[in-house]
């Protein structure tokens, strides 16, 4: 209980804008002025937060500001795309101590790429003169199927070759670090609920746009990661019956009509030549199919901008088709909000925020009642990389009510007694 209250204290400072009072926690926690002076105490023993100014708000003592102290934890978060990895150091606050991207090397080669992976978090901590002691962990955003039971990733579609790979236990031994595996939709969701402002906020879905797509979930300010953690699987919602056959069976599935890969395959078809300068800078040691379609989607959005009709033909029928696919999932789960992010979406931010909108709109069961609102992501470019230290975060210091449960065996004995 001790811990709870702590963390649920903690929660209460970092998400307020300037501050708060001891009195102010009391009457947002509900716990007592002993209780709340305790473990204030013990917080700012721990460094975690800081006495700020003094507020007068009438007569009696001047009220003392409690804050976050956002350099006294810090975490380690890695996106893995199957294009390009993404490292970052945070802090409390969600600031970027430290960043650096590269491109993935062999995606058959699991070895090769987690070798990779520590060494480019090593070399991250030491360059950026952090002190060590105050990271608390390292965070992963992988693509799934993952196991959360034993950290392993579970032959990803993208990631061919990854069958059963021990990602945590591997990185956790090159790194000393505590380390924590979840989904890439997962991560991005949670990077979004605590850092993303008023778009993170309530109920919604995260549209994730990779070398892969996914949702991520969050209802009622709670993240929905599913019975196996392997919540937010949407690449077999039909957005048109007429499309391309999936692996699957079915035709018409986001997976072979809204991803990069396909959109690229569309526009191929169309006899469009998809080349540019991006190209030359993927080092040719490392270059992969996903290299070549981050180069040839690149390629396509740059003719859709510069008005070919083709170009903007392939990108207007897939601003529909996640519309369609959006509807289903936001009518099923009746969100707020729908929040597009993750690796690609820059590059198709401006025609989505201006077609998906009025789309939406008219495919949404209750309208009527409220609108669902469209918006790209408050975290920025970056969403997986510093989602996968939020993992770290939230798993550390965000308060769960489940940990206030008895272990069922926990419970039988003190119901014995």
């Amino acid at each position: 209980m001790g811990d709870f209250n702590r963390a649920v204290m903690l929660d209460c400072i970092r998400r307020s804008e300037g501050g708060l009072s001891r009195g102010a926690l009391g009457r947002l926690t509900g716990l007592s002025a002993q209780t709340v002076s305790n473990i204030c105490r013990k917080l700012l023993d721990q460094g975690v937060v800081r006495e700020a100014e003094k507020e007068i708000t009438g007569p009696g003592k001047p009220r003392t500001i409690l804050r976050l102290n956002p350099g006294a934890v810090l975490a380690v978060g890695v996106h893995l795309d199957p294009a390009v990895i993404t490292f970052v150091i945070i802090d409390l606050a969600g600031g970027v101590v430290a960043h650096s991207r590269r491109y993935t090397p062999d995606a058959a080669d699991p070895a090769r790429t987690i070798a990779e992976m520590s060494q480019e978090i090593e070399r991250l901590i030491r360059d950026s003169g952090v002190d060590r002691t105050r990271i608390t962990g390292l965070g992963v955003a992988s693509p799934g199927p993952i196991d959360p039971v034993h950290g392993t990733v579970i032959d990803p579609p993208n990631l061919s070759g990854w069958h059963r790979v021990p990602l945590r236990s591997a990185l956790a031994e090159k790194t000393g670090l505590h380390t924590i595996v979840d989904k890439d939709v997962t991560a991005v969701a949670v990077a979004e609920h605590w850092f993303g402002g008023a778009s993170g906020a309530g109920s919604f879905v995260f549209f994730y746009l990779g070398t892969g797509l996914g949702a991520g979930l969050v209802l009622d300010g709670e993240i929905v990661r599913g019975r196996s953690h392997n919540a937010g699987e949407i690449g077999h919602i039909v957005t048109d019956p007429n499309g391309a056959l999936c692996a699957c069976g079915l035709r018409g599935c986001l997976a072979v009509t809204c991803t990069p890969a396909s959109l690229v395959a569309e526009a191929e078809a169309l006899g469009l030549k998809l080349t540019g300068p991006a190209a030359s800078d993927v080092p040719t040691s490392s270059v992969n199919a996903a290299h070549d379609i981050d180069v040839k989607f690149s390629a396509l959005c740059q003719l859709s901008d510069s008005g070919d009709p083709a170009a903007e033909e392939v990108l207007e029928r897939s601003a529909v088709r996640v519309a369609n696919a959006v509807s289903m999932i936001t009518n099923l789960l009746d969100v707020d909000r729908v929040v597009f992010g993750g690796p690609y979406w820059s590059r198709l931010r401006e025609r989505y925020l201006r077609r998906i909108p009025p789309l939406l709109d008219g495919l949404t069961a209750a309208r009527s009642i409220h609108r669902v609102g469209v918006v790209g992501t408050g975290v920025g470019e970056d969403v997986g990389a510093i989602g996968a230290a939020c993992l770290v975060l939230d798993h550390t210091l965000a308060p769960r009510a489940a940990s206030l449960l008895l272990a069922p065996r926990a419970a039988s004995l003190l119901l014995a007694e």
